[in-house]
């Protein structure tokens, strides 16, 4: 935590702008230790979000430990949308969880136009994946932000 806490303070931000996303491996360790963090790190102001949801066997037991803010979808939930009636009940069914305790929705691996129309009218909050953007070096992202202004105008 006292990490964490240095980081906020180097870089001048506010704890409720970090969002720390955890995966199903990190909560298998110390679960005690971690969940003891979490709630400390959220009590600050941190928020959280659960990585790759849906492909642990345990996922819906975290999201009753852990004070959790985000849901991602997995990237395996998305890839045949909009296709069979049962993977978009799948992922109907992951968005209203979410959302009936009160947490945003992110879809990873969203390539195409037709998935994300499909997430879209599904409800789904936030989009993640190779539709946007492919991932680029720091570098070459640092750069793509400083020229965005000059190119706009």
């Amino acid at each position: 935590m006292p990490r964490v806490r240095d980081v906020l303070q180097r870089h001048a931000l506010a704890p409720c702008q970090l969002t720390l996303e955890i995966t199903e491996t990190t909560l298998m360790g110390k679960l005690k230790e971690v969940l003891d963090t979490v709630h400390a790190l959220r009590d600050a102001g941190v928020k959280f979000s659960i990585d790759d949801f849906g492909t642990g066997y345990s996922s819906l037991a975290y999201l009753k430990k852990f004070p959790i803010d985000e849901l991602k979808i997995d990237r395996t939930f998305i890839a045949d949308l909009p296709g069979r009636a049962t993977d978009t009940a799948l992922v109907r069914t992951v968005i209203e969880l979410g959302h009936s305790l009160g947490m945003s929705v992110t879809a990873e691996g969203v390539e195409t136009p037709e998935q994300l129309a499909c997430l879209r009218q599904l409800g789904c909050d936030r989009y993640q994946g190779f539709l946007f953007g492919r991932p680029v070096p720091a570098s070459e992202l640092i750069e793509r932000l400083v020229a965005e202004p000059s190119a706009s105008g």
